[in-house]
């Protein structure tokens, strides 16, 4: 029985993906950062799986919600907030993050079809030293309590704890994060069909950075 969930914040201007800021509008960050979202769950909304989560920072889940369990973050840091959905799912578990749009079935595939008896876990390194996805036969909150989140090391230091709990552990494909500008240009490039890239061309010439915007369909 696997579980899918989605960890994300409410798209409110000044509260998402503030690094986009300037030159950017807040408000015009937050469009990005919802199409993102959206993309995402539309993605985990076709894959086969038993349950689906969103581990929701927010009062208004998004319309691409529709059919996931709403579960709210608990307070504290972000390795807390992790380690308390780990804990709260019985069954193998598979957390992705909403920073990730380019994300596709076949980049979950293994997941899916592939988590035999002798994988205890899935992990996915971002580019920025990060990751975007983490996933347990048994889920247990106590393996990521105390990872230092969001530095440069955060990615090898959370595989660190796998491998010492004796986890053995898969790794699914290294993809970017969007953090910055040069993130959302790279990643609008990789999957030029959906709403993440669509935003970001439209946003990009109304805030007057037409050299942020990629001519994909030349």
């Amino acid at each position: 029985m696997l579980t899918i969930a989605v960890i994300a914040k409410e798209c409110i201007p000044g509260r998402v993906k503030t690094r986009l800021h300037p030159p950017f509008s807040l408000v015009e960050a937050a469009e990005i950062a919802s199409a993102s979202l959206g993309d995402t769950l539309d993605v985990v909304s076709a894959v086969p799986a038993d349950r689906r989560i969103l581990f929701f920072d927010g009062e208004n889940p998004p319309a691409e919600a529709r059919g996931f369990e709403i579960l709210h973050q608990n307070e504290g840091t972000l390795d807390e907030r992790l380690g308390y959905l780990f804990d709260s799912v019985d069954g193998p578990l598979l957390m992705i993050g909403m920073d990730t749009p380019q994300v596709t079935r076949e980049l979950l595939e293994p997941v899916i079809t592939r988590w035999h008896d002798d994988i205890d876990a899935w992990f996915g390194f971002a580019s920025d030293g990060g990751f975007w996805a983490l996933g347990m036969r048994e889920p247990d909150g106590s393996l990521i309590r105390g990872v230092a989140m969001s530095e440069a090391e955060t990615g090898r230091d959370q595989l660190e704890r796998l491998l010492e709990a004796e986890m053995r552990v898969k790794l699914l494909a290294e993809i970017n994060d969007v953090d910055s500008i040069d993130d959302a240009r790279d990643v609008a490039a990789i999957a030029p069909d959906g709403r993440f890239a669509e935003v970001f061309d439209r946003v990009s010439v109304r805030a007057g950075v037409r050299d942020l915007q990629l001519d994909r369909r030349a």
